[in-house]
């Protein structure tokens, strides 16, 4: 059995992470973290007893979704009390990167712009399409709830770290003006609106044809079942850097 803390247990992740966790037998969550009150089951830290919450419960595995700075704060208690993480926080900048570099040198941390089964299957689909079509042009768009906070979505940049693999290219944010296309970049288009879960698309277009290939999430629950695949995969690691992959070709 699988012990896990949650860090944002009563934001719009957390709370599905927890609740979805409810109904499986492989893990019990025995803490959360949050700053706002909640009036669940179990013990509920706030962000400033961050390290002393997870040095108690000494969980197997804490899972983050929340904000850079509680992700980092997270990031060095967990190596300090040698428990493992699972960060789905997104829009770090480089110091950022740098602490969970040096995080995962002290315990198991698993990063993941996204934790849908189906993303990892476009990203593993874009490189074969992109050698396949190597003259047609890329652009890549995103649509998220009108509360996230990051543009583009970590996903998003993701899939533009894939392109790169396989084209040397100019991000270019949105269009305005006259601006015609040019060889050389990829349009990178964000929408914020409502409740969308998240939505991600990139075409190839040339020779009078188009291919897109698009992911949609329904629900929450399919980032929150990944996320914690991804906690009980990880309490079986070494300290070290790891990726949803790793998980997917795992199980």
């Amino acid at each position: 059995m699988t012990t896990v803390g949650i860090n944002g247990i009563a934001g719009r992740m957390g709370e599905t992470i927890y609740e979805t966790a409810r109904d499986r037998d492989d893990l019990t969550v025995t803490f959360g973290i949050d700053v706002n009150d909640t009036n669940l089951d179990l013990p509920v830290y706030d962000p400033g007893e961050t390290a002393e919450a997870v040095a108690e419960h000494g969980p197997d595995v804490v899972i983050d979704f929340t904000v850079p700075e509680a992700t980092l704060d997270l990031a060095t208690a967990c190596a300090e009390a040698g428990v493992g993480l699972v960060v789905g926080t997104t829009g770090f900048g480089d110091d950022g990167f740098a602490v969970l570099e040096e995080t995962s040198e002290a315990v198991p941390l698993l990063k993941a712009t996204n934790f849908a089964r189906g993303v990892h299957a476009l990203l593993r689909t874009l490189g074969p399409a992109l050698d396949a079509l190597e003259n047609y042009d890329v652009e890549v768009m995103e649509t998220h709830h009108n509360g996230k906070r990051d543009a583009p979505s970590g996903t998003a940049k993701t899939i533009l770290e894939e392109v790169s693999e396989y084209r040397d290219f100019e991000t270019v944010p949105g269009r305005e003006g006259i601006q015609p296309r040019q060889d050389d970049e990829v349009g990178m288009l964000v929408r914020r609106a409502g409740d969308i879960r998240g939505e991600h698309e990139v075409i190839l277009a040339g020779n009078d044809e188009v291919l897109s290939l698009s992911h949609r999430a329904e629900d929450r629950a399919v980032f929150a079942a990944g996320a914690l695949d991804a906690a009980v995969w990880l309490a079986g690691q070494e300290a070290g850097r790891y990726e949803f992959g790793d998980v997917i070709d795992a199980t």
